[in-house]
């Protein structure tokens, strides 16, 4: 889109225009001629000239360093520095916009050298890029043409996030109401909310799609049915009819999905939850819990009965991801739109695990024979849970640093069999014969026997090996000890999961 903005540089003057469609392969081109301005050999006559041109046409030389393409989303400079210093960033980025220009680097940065081991010349590549490739330039001289021409080049092109067509959505209608005298201060408004809503979201993939879906079905109206969280399709024209034409209530839309992004944002970032999250129709009722801005006590008595009740229902239980979808649906959609009180849903909560009375689930459902072949997230979700009560009863804190690489760690790797899977006896992957210990730690241990591993199991930093280690010293690690450990844990849990 042709902006009437102009850049006055020395005798020259550049119009500035907004990329509607085909911003990723502007970017990689522009990267990829960085890469070869950059691999040119300066004592080279021919290529030295090549370099500078390069160099006039990428960074216009002005009081700014004016780049030839300013990206919306690089929050971290990665692209500016590049393209102007040639700067190669670090592998790891911390958002997903980031991490696709640092990959685009490397992609291309790879492909010259490959190219001039092959050739032995970059002339050529740049011939070819001047002079075979091409692109077509549709001008939009109408801002409010922009957003239906973006959204009629994607319907026909490659899938697009909703949560981008969404957003694309709210510009059009904003710009429907052309008349509305608030129009420009919405457009402002809204593309601050847009930046903070990429920002958030950083590398969370899952808050592209699932955040838009979760916020449609808080706001679906009462005559929809709130059996399971609405598909992408459904969930975009949800939103779009609850945006209304007022620029007030398009923001006031937006604001809702952003809500909806950093409650669901938070709620993946605790560790302690992971074993809870991994159940969409679960996630929907914390994030509705989160939205409603109760007291600190109040969010934290609520949230700790939806983990109980979670836990109990999928985790020891093992149902099936499917069970329950409608009654955590209705819950979340009740909770945010009828207004429930703090009261009303703990007894909705409990209600939700009434079909699995925690004794029930420990005598009928639960095994603990095997608690570790395809429950491993869960068991260190539990033995986590265990070290919290440890520490409480003994009046100390938790050891945040080793649980820490607990976390962010495969669980099978922290797994510690006290009898080592090596041993092949048949009680080795019960509840009883199972701990946690760091991943370096574990990996060490992983043949030695029980009786060998006490005096590094005192000293790991966990008070459940701690625990352990004096059982051991009491006597054999067999399958009788290993069993009695295995009922005190699971005594342990008729507490912890019951309500």
């Amino acid at each position: 889109m042709r902006k009437e903005e102009k850049k006055q540089i020395v005798a020259d003057q550049f119009a500035v225009v907004e990329i509607v469609d085909g911003q990723q392969r502007l970017t990689t081109l522009i990267i990829l001629l960085r890469a070869i301005q950059k691999a040119l050999n300066p004592a080279d006559k021919d290529e030295k000239k090549l370099a500078d041109e390069l160099a006039q046409l990428l960074v216009k030389d002005d009081k700014h360093t004016l780049l030839l393409l300013q990206t919306n989303h690089d929050t971290s400079h990665i692209f500016a520095d590049y393209i102007r210093d040639g700067i190669t960033p670090n592998p790891d980025a911390n958002t997903s916009a980031d991490q696709n220009i640092v990959d685009a680097i490397a992609e291309c940065e790879r492909f010259v050298t490959d190219w001039k081991a092959m050739v032995g010349s970059l002339v050529e590549l740049i011939r070819i890029i001047r002079h075979r490739l091409s692109a077509v330039f549709h001008v939009v001289g109408d801002e409010r043409l922009v957003y239906r021409v973006f959204e009629l080049l994607n319907s026909r092109g490659l899938d697009v996030a909703s949560i981008d067509k969404f957003k694309s959505r709210l510009m059009g209608l904003i710009f429907e109401d052309g008349a509305n005298a608030g129009r420009d201060e919405a457009i402002k408004e809204l593309h601050l909310i847009w930046r903070e809503i990429y920002r958030t979201i950083g590398k969370q993939q899952r808050l592209t799609t699932e955040t838009l879906r979760f916020a449609a079905t808080l706001r679906a109206p009462r005559d929809v049915s709130h059996k399971r969280p609405l598909d992408e399709p459904k969930s975009l024209d949800t939103l779009i009819a609850e945006a209304g034409t007022k620029p007030k209530k398009i923001i006031d839309c937006a604001k809702w999905l952003q809500a909806v992004v950093v409650a669901e944002n938070k709620l993946l970032g605790n560790h302690r939850w992971q074993a809870v999250t991994d159940i969409v129709q679960a996630r929907l009722v914390a994030i509705a819990i989160l939205l409603r801005g109760f007291t600190a006590s109040e969010q934290a008595n609520l949230l700790g009965r939806w983990e109980r009740v979670t836990f109990r229902i999928y985790g020891l239980a093992r149902a099936d991801s499917r069970s329950k979808v409608g009654d955590y649906t209705t819950l979340a959609w009740a909770i945010t739109n009828d207004k429930l009180s703090a009261t009303d849903i703990m007894k909705r909560l409990a209600d939700l695990g009434q079909e699995h009375p925690i004794a029930k689930v420990i005598e009928e459902t639960f095994d603990p024979t095997n608690s570790y072949e395809g429950w491993a997230e869960k068991l260190r979700y539990f033995l986590f849970r265990y070290e919290e009560h440890l520490a409480r009863k003994a009046g100390q804190k938790l050891n945040e640093s080793q649980w820490n690489k607990i976390w962010h760690d495969d669980p099978a790797k922290s797994i510690e069999h006290i009898k080592p899977q090596s041993s092949g006896v048949s009680y080795m992957h019960h509840l009883g014969n199972l701990m946690m210990l760091a991943p370096g730690v574990n990996s060490k241990l992983q043949d030695i026997e029980p009786a060998k591993k006490a005096e590094t199991y005192l000293t790991s930093g966990f008070l459940a090996s701690i625990e352990v280690a004096k059982l051991i010293k009491k006597g054999a690690w067999n399958k009788e000890s290993v069993e009695a450990r295995g009922d005190s844990l699971l005594s342990w849990a008729r507490t912890e999961w019951g309500d």
